[in-house]
């Protein structure tokens, strides 16, 4: 079964999160945390509920963001950081965005490819991504790969993903918040505000940054917007 409101499906992934758990050092090894990343992926044989943040459907806080958002212009690119199994990135696609998902995960690209033939998945590494990307895209799209980094390399993915985008871009982030600076209790790392902010360093501007609860599990996320002039 592969519908996530199924009980065997909750099943499953609750026992996939404990074996992955098992095996995650929490980036102590490497901090980039590519292997484990790659273990998820490799080790779960087709089945969605080892991946445990596939919910098979766009995030709720991604989905009511587009439903109010203007619609693109004709060609506007967009980009989806982290693709997963794919389902954001179709999201933004089904909007008029022409959208490059992209994964560290070889097999998390194949997999998003057989979802969504008619999309473009890639294999990439964001610390190491195709040169031209920079400045490229009018819509960068970031949901939980920061908070998936220990406190170490961080900045550095938020410099990356800055980079995409162009100017007169958007890049529209969605993480787990925490009210305080400091070091946080991982992972997933849920972001404090000052470090969302951090975004503006790299020559974006903040549009909105809102504290929201997340509709599956109420837990406080942030979903913020900003812009390169």
């Amino acid at each position: 079964m592969s519908d996530p409101d199924d009980p065997e499906f909750a099943a499953r992934r609750l026992a996939a999160r404990a074996r992955l758990d098992a095996l995650d050092d929490a980036g102590a090894g490497d901090p980039y945390r590519r292997d484990w990343f790659e273990t998820v992926y490799q080790t779960a044989a087709d089945d969605p509920a080892q991946i445990p943040w596939a919910d098979l459907a766009p995030h709720p806080l991604l989905r009511e963001w587009l439903a109010a958002a203007p619609p693109p212009l004709p060609d506007a690119q967009a980009l989806d950081v982290g693709c997963g199994l794919g389902d954001n990135a179709a999201a933004i696609a089904a909007r008029g965005w022409r959208t490059t998902g992209f994964d560290l995960s070889a097999r998390a690209a194949r997999w998003a490819n057989a979802r969504f033939p008619t999309l473009k998945f890639l294999a990439a590494d964001l610390f190491k991504a195709p040169a031209d990307w920079q400045s490229a895209f009018d819509l960068v799209h970031e949901c939980y790969t920061l908070q998936a980094l220990p406190d170490a390399p961080r900045a550095e993915a938020m410099a990356c993903i800055a980079g995409f985008v162009r100017p007169g871009g958007t890049l529209l982030v969605i993480a787990r918040a925490r009210p305080d600076a400091g070091p946080g209790a991982g992972p997933p790392w849920p972001l404090p505000r000052a470090e969302l902010s951090r975004f503006e360093s790299f020559g974006l501007k903040a549009a909105a940054i809102e504290e929201l609860p997340d509709q599956a599990d109420g837990n406080p996320h942030w979903r913020a917007v900003f812009r390169r002039s």
